[in-house]
């Protein structure tokens, strides 16, 4: 039986895959809850020092495929249907909020380096899945689409939360009020993409920067990654207040004693993750 989800270890990075080419790898309930313990346990892991989060075919992520979810009754946009048997108020919500919400939240709060390596499309929470990682980087032919309003829908999956914190609230509500699909290229330009890449260079260049992560000072770039996904929800005291409290916790890492000697010393730090 073919694995629709792949998962390794290499040099300090977990590499997580959606392996459902055939479906676009719109993603199932049970891929869903397995990304967010494979995210819990690289927080977790001392040895897990950065995630890259990629999928096979020509697909990342076509969106939420939810029809193997226990008692969902759900369609592959990621609520309940409309006039669902049986569906009664507060099913959407909490399908969302235990769902979506659930996974976009587990790539925010995981405390190593998140790497998106976009191989294809990615639409509703699969282009969220991408928008929530810490770097991202796009093959050629990649494509982002806010696909909700094509079905007369609200985004969901933090969608309204990620975007205007990315690229302002006018172009957010651009791509979102039309649903028209994004290039890789143009994503750069708006600022949703780091690099984009040949296709064949993809794997490639994902591998090199996850493997440069994993060779930095780990606890530092946690606390760099919580303050700056904090940072525009701060006024500038709590701001302030939170880096130096940062700093002064990072202090008591062996890699900051390590950064300190190695600057003193001349020579290149010898980072543990520790």
């Amino acid at each position: 039986m073919v694995e629709d989800l792949l998962h390794s270890v290499e040099n300090g990075v977990s590499w997580i895959t959606l392996n459902r080419p055939e479906a676009m790898n719109a993603v199932t309930w049970d891929q869903r809850e397995r990304i967010i313990a494979l995210l819990g346990d690289a927080s977790a892991d001392p040895d897990v020092r950065a995630v890259v989060l990629t999928a096979t075919g020509r697909g990342f992520c076509a969106g939420a495929d939810l029809r193997g979810a226990p008692s969902s009754g759900a369609s592959g946009t990621g609520v309940p249907p409309a006039g669902g048997a049986g569906r009664i108020a507060g099913d959407v919500a909490r399908t969302i909020r235990l769902g979506a919400q659930r996974l976009i939240g587990a790539v925010l709060d995981c405390e190593k380096p998140v790497i998106a390596a976009v191989n294809g499309t990615a639409a509703g929470i699969g282009a969220h899945l991408a928008f929530a990682c810490d770097l991202v980087l796009a093959a050629e032919p990649a494509k982002f689409i806010e696909v909700f309003v094509r079905r007369g829908l609200v985004p969901d999956g933090g969608g309204a939360y990620l975007l205007p914190r990315l690229i302002g609230p006018q172009r957010a509500k651009e791509l979102m009020f039309f649903g028209d699909a994004v290039t890789a290229h143009d994503a750069r330009e708006l600022g949703l993409v780091n690099r984009v890449v040949p296709a064949e260079e993809l794997e490639k260049t994902a591998r090199e920067w996850a493997e440069r992560l994993a060779q930095g000072p780990t606890r530092a770039l946690a606390l760099t990654k919580q303050l700056v996904n904090a940072s525009l929800e701060a006024d500038r005291t709590a701001a302030f207040a939170a880096e130096a409290a940062a700093q002064e916790i990072n202090m008591t890492t062996r890699d900051a004693n390590e950064g300190v000697a190695s600057f003193v010393e001349r020579r290149t730090p010898r980072y543990e993750g520790r």
